[in-house]
């Protein structure tokens, strides 16, 4: 390979370390139940072209990458490619232009082929022999992945170097066997030839006249699976459609001994992509004496709405539902599947831990329902948060509710209702218009419906839609009765923009919640613990003053340290303090680059830490988490050792909190391990390297001391434009407009 000496002898000496930690993990979580598999054997992980979710499909990085990042038996894939002189190659893709940089050494190497009768252009293998490939380098196929491992030139490798990388196991994918015999290529002599070369342990094939050719020519230890592809499609040697097929598992099973499968045939999902009923292929196949194996799996393909944007619980699904078993699953991202089948796995589901880390939700389970509706909190009690927050704002006639944001727009649809007139700029709050919750009464907000936030819309990830604006909006006092009796460790009560209630509308936030707390009885009661959180350090000195509630400091900058002053003040009137993920892992373009030690300080100083906000969606991840929300999870607890993770997704955070490898310390498996900060990101070729960020900044005393809370004003004054003039309504009408577009587009 032609990489820059100092990128290869990191990877060398990176691959080598992890392969000598993973020699030395000999505990593995062992599941007392037998798997609902063929053979009773856990389900097999197997790597589509290695770990072809972050490097190169079929690249050596992503080989390795698999082997060291997945659980030990994780079994390699090859897409067998054949050359013009008759050499097997993997590649993800019949056309090289998909999945290599060919176009810049064969400019005009495009040719036209009917490809099962259908016409295909671009590059293709049968074109070039060996040496006329060396110098091309495999490419990340999928756009939406990282492309920067692209500027580092990864050989195209032949079948037998990917044996030579010593994996547990080898999954040899053929199909097009026609098109190469068209080309005057033999698939069928190089497998039975290959085959006797190196241990193959599996054969796939979507076509049974390739997979009858070499039954009798290969190792009776060779599992030959025949693949199903969309079930409206003809399989080309028999002119069936696989719909048909599948109806005559007898006749697979006569020279077959599994079956690979789209996820979609055991999981069908409906057209607004929820899932329905599993079918009963699993079941079908077992009784037929046919291994089953589901394909597609991949952490950033757009997932059924059941799964919450959690690839471990779409992993769970096939494995672990009760009623049956897949023996294994392809994927391009296998640590995911190995967590699933190493840890996960017939976890006890009956209890609630409420140690560390602690589990707050984020209004409610947000990800799944509207922020701060009754249904949101209640997930986020059946999914076991250890804590569920409200967020209180104030109404025009005084009652205190949790919305998400004190302006309405951001999470109703007051924009379409009667009162979309009472617009407004007020720059203690926001410099664009809104209309708050103080210019409405109780009763009116009651009518509105509430819409579910969508973080990564621009994504295109879009959340539960049809229950986008379901549930109903709840009164802090609705929202303490609803957590009595409920198996919790405490709520948190988040209390902002105090200061300007109290200047500007009349009204002592600060009592109003400790009356409201208090007339709910949570002032004599131990069971369930208060916290009150705020960004404004003056809320906070006055709740501290009044009451002895655990006091949770807010801090919404990213930093990279505080100052000794700093956190002596945080100190006096605090006992945690939540901060950005950014603030514990610095990113430079979606990669981590280092871990800070603002954990540690304030930890070292007596205060608990906790990290905001989780996200299951990948795309709110840095690639280092390998789109897997579980690996955010597991380092921020296990590789920064916060105290406690605020998530839209509570659900997710408890499930990692059940493992069975939670508490397996040095002998945890490797695929368990917390991410090292840095490490992805020097794997990139370094003209790839993103430009370095400029630092954060650090915490000062002076950002922490803010003056006292006003006194409230002897006389009640109507909201602050609450009925604006024309003039202000002329002012704020741009940003309405856009802001009134915006949200009608997510409804």
């Amino acid at each position: 390979m032609c990489r820059s000496r100092e990128f290869s002898s990191f990877l060398v000496a990176f691959l080598l370390l992890q392969q000598l930690r993973l020699s030395l993990v000999t505990a593995q979580s062992s599941n007392t139940s037998s798997w609902k598999t063929l053979s009773g054997n856990a389900p097999l992980v197997i790597a589509k072209g290695g770990f072809s979710g972050i490097f190169p499909d079929s690249s050596e990085n992503s080989y390795r990458f698999a082997l060291i990042a997945s659980s030990p038996d994780t079994t390699l894939w090859c897409d067998v490619r054949l050359t013009k002189d008759g050499v097997g190659i993997c590649l993800p893709d019949l056309r090289l232009d998909n999945c290599t940089n060919i176009g810049l050494f064969y400019p005009q190497g495009s040719k036209n082929y009917d490809v099962n009768g259908v016409s295909t252009t671009g590059w293709f293998s049968v074109d070039y022999n060996t040496t006329e490939l060396s110098p091309v380098s495999l490419k990340q196929s999928i756009y939406s992945r990282t492309d920067r491992f692209d500027f580092s030139y990864f050989v195209i490798l032949a079948v037998d170097d990917v044996y030579q990388l010593k994996g547990p196991a080898l999954w040899l994918n053929v199909q097009h066997d026609i098109f190469y015999r068209q080309h005057n290529l033999s698939m069928r002599n190089y497998i039975i030839s290959v085959s006797k070369r190196v241990v193959v342990n599996y054969i796939s094939s979507p076509e049974v006249g390739f997979l009858t050719s070499i039954a009798a020519r290969v190792s009776s230890k060779t599992k030959l699976i025949f693949r199903f592809l969309d079930e409206t499609i003809a399989e080309p040697s028999t002119n069936q459609t696989y719909s048909s097929l599948l109806k005559n598992l007898t006749f697979i099973k006569s020279f077959a001994s599994g079956i690979l499968v789209p996820k979609t045939y055991i999981w069908p999902v409906t057209s607004d992509n929820y899932l329905q009923h599993y079918t009963s292929i699993v079941n079908d196949a077992h009784k037929a004496g046919l291994e089953i194996y589901a394909a597609d799996l991949a952490n950033d393909n757009l997932f059924s709405y059941n799964y919450s944007y959690d690839p471990l619980a779409e992993c769970l699904s096939f494995i672990d539902n009760g009623d049956f078993s897949v023996d294994g699953l392809v994927t391009d991202f296998p640590i995911t599947p190995s967590e699933a089948v190493g840890c996960f796995s017939n976890l006890n589901k009956s209890t609630n831990d409420h140690g560390k880390p602690i589990i707050f939700s984020h209004n409610g389970a947000s990800g799944d329902y509207p922020d701060c509706t009754d249904l949101a909190y209640q997930k986020a009690v059946d999914d076991g948060a250890d804590v569920i927050d409200c967020l209180v704002q104030v109404t025009k006639d005084q009652v205190l509710i949790c919305m998400s944001s004190i302006d309405l727009i951001s999470d109703t649809n007051v924009i379409k209702s009667p009162f979309s007139s009472k617009t407004s700029v007020i720059p203690e709050i926001q410099s664009t218009g809104g209309i708050f919750t103080f210019n409405l009464t109780w009763d009116e907000i009651k009518t509105l419906k509430p819409s579910i936030s969508s973080p990564e819309q621009k994504y295109y990830l879009t959340r539960n839609p049809r229950y986008k604006n379901q549930g109903n909006f709840m009164k802090l006092s609705d929202f303490l009765a609803l957590a009595k009796d409920k198996d919790l460790l405490g709520v948190l009560i988040s209390v902002e923009y105090a200061s300007f209630m109290a200047e500007k509308l009349g009204i002592d936030l600060i009592d109003a919640v400790t009356a409201t707390l208090k007339d709910a009885g949570y002032d004599n009661q131990t069971a369930l613990e208060v916290m009150i959180m705020s960004t404004n350090s003056s809320a906070l000195v006055k709740f501290k003053q009044q009451t002895e509630y655990k006091l949770v400091y807010m801090l919404e900058e990213r930093i990279s340290d505080a100052v000794a002053s700093s956190i002596l003040d945080i100190k006096k009137f605090a006992d945690a303090v939540a901060i950005t993920t950014d603030s514990v892992y610095p990113q430079n373009n979606n990669y981590i680059t280092e871990q800070t030690n603002l954990v540690k300080h304030l930890q070292t100083a007596g205060l608990s830490v906790y990290v905001y906000l989780l996200l299951n969606e990948f795309t709110s991840q840095p690639w280092d988490f390998l789109s897997d929300a579980t690996v955010q999870i597991n380092t921020y607890y296990q590789g920064a050792e916060v105290d406690g993770i605020i998530t839209d997704f509570p659900g997710t955070a408890r499930r990692y909190k059940r493992n069975s490898c939670f508490n397996m310390g040095n002998n945890s498996p490797n695929y368990m391990d917390p991410v090292r900060p840095g490490d992805l990101i020097q794997l990139i070729n370094k003209q790839a390297v993103p430009p370095a960020q400029p630092p954060m900044p650090v915490l000062k005393a002076s950002d922490v001391l803010e003056p006292p809370i006003p006194s409230v004003m002897t006389k009640t004054a109507a909201p602050p434009n609450s009925e604006p003039s024309g003039g202000l309504q002329s002012h704020a009408s741009i940003s309405i407009l856009l802001a009134m577009l915006c949200v009608s587009l997510l409804m």
